[in-house]
């Protein structure tokens, strides 16, 4: 498994904790680590990054993915779903380092592995209208969908 991928599944199990425990994002981070064999700094900083931002920015990226998934709100999602969707949200909009297919492409396998074969449709979906959230690289994010001039 790649760094990246560690770090992010590292990034869900915390977030995990945050949501349903109401674990601290360091408390949280702290116990997925636990026995775990990863003592790599960059695996580890970049974890560290997606849990706090994607906690830091709840509200506002609770806002994107509801308004994206209409008719279903984020508090009825699975658990696991609704935190990939927010990890995969705030590297979309707030980590623009990674390509949009990539981030898709993880968020989709690590809920293959953490979720249901439904849920996979489900995320992709939702990612697939939110990364239009990603802002043009010479401008602020936008938040709303994109608008066709008329």
């Amino acid at each position: 498994m790649g760094r990246r991928r560690q770090a992010r599944e590292i990034a869900l199990q915390a977030l995990y904790l945050v949501d349903v425990a109401n674990n601290d994002t360091r408390e949280a981070l702290s116990i997925v680590n636990r026995g775990r064999e990863t003592d790599d700094v960059k695996t580890l900083e970049f974890a560290r990054t997606l849990i706090e931002g994607a906690a830091g920015l709840q509200a506002e990226i609770d806002g994107l993915i509801a308004a994206t998934a209409q008719n279903w709100p984020v508090r009825r999602m699975a658990a696991v779903d609704r935190n990939v969707l927010r990890l995969a949200c705030y590297e979309l909009v707030y980590e623009q380092d990674t390509p949009i297919n990539v981030v898709i492409d993880e968020a989709i396998e690590i809920v293959r592995k953490y979720s249901t074969e439904d849920s996979t449709k489900f995320v992709n979906g939702i990612l697939d209208k939110l990364k239009s959230q990603r802002p043009s690289p010479s401008g602020p994010a936008a938040h709303g969908p994109e608008q066709n001039p008329s």
